[in-house]
């Protein structure tokens, strides 16, 4: 979580705010990735990380959650790991997490009704907890550009189900906005623009271009690429590659 302690309430009247909702991302794992059809899969990856970083900024409780990584799935994807250190994810054997008590333990624990979730895939892991929170008397946002399924077919009949059940559709930068709100709000705007050049494509560009080229502000630096050096383990196995062929 973040330190920011200063910010400003925000208008609710219906939005989600910082203050009113949890986040729960669900299932983000490489089984699960492997299998989506209807969205680029690395623009998935792209727009989770931008909600993962939205969700530190604004200081939202965050619950990550894993369906059988040891055996199926995997593990959490490393990318969301690094926004949550020593973030354990709550491990399920049931694809619909709300069956899973620890799941809806931390959601409760938070004492907020409104949810934000986003997963893999949609038609189970996300739609079946959706409509039973919604059942339960929760308000559930469904970030669907953090969605993705099987198919194209799979992924808008889960969709419409959710809408027709009483979720509302948003996307990740729509939330980032709308948690934002007023640019006049300084605690999180540099924090805000740094995902958004970094994850909103044109959008992002167009921030920079703004920034330097019309109010003259120095361009962005990024972290200087350092090319990885090879680990020691990959060093034992090729050893072991190539001595057998020694041999002959």
């Amino acid at each position: 979580m973040s330190s920011i302690s200063t910010r400003s309430k925000r208008s609710e009247k219906g939005l989600l705010t910082p203050d009113n909702c949890v986040v729960a991302l669900i299932d983000f794992q490489p089984q699960m990735l492997f299998g989506v059809a209807n969205f680029d899969r690395q623009t998935i990856i792209n727009n989770v990380v931008a909600l993962s970083k939205a969700a530190k900024v604004f200081d939202i409780p965050v619950v990550l959650t894993t369906i059988e990584s040891k055996s199926f799935s995997g593990n959490m994807w490393p990318q969301i790991s690094a926004v949550f250190p020593g973030e354990e994810p709550i491990e399920r054997s049931s694809m619909n997490s709300w069956d899973d008590k620890n799941f809806v333990a931390a959601i409760e624990k938070t004492g907020r009704k409104k949810l934000v979730f986003a997963g893999l895939w949609t038609e189970t892991c996300v739609a079946l907890p959706t409509i039973q929170a919604l059942y339960d008397g929760y308000e559930v946002y469904v970030v669907e550009d953090c969605c993705g399924d099987v198919s194209v077919l799979a992924h808008d009949n889960a969709m419409k189900r959710m809408i027709q059940a009483g979720a509302k559709p948003v996307t990740s930068l729509s939330v980032l906005l709308e948690w934002q709100r007023d640019w006049a709000e300084r605690d999180t705007y540099d924090a805000v623009l740094d995902i958004v050049k970094n994850h909103c494509g044109a959008y992002g560009v167009g921030v920079e271009y703004a920034y330097t080229m019309v109010h003259g502000a120095p361009e962005t630096k990024f972290p200087e690429y350092v090319v990885p050096i090879a680990v020691a383990a990959h060093e034992e196995r090729r050893g072991e590659e190539v001595a057998p062929s020694i041999k002959h």
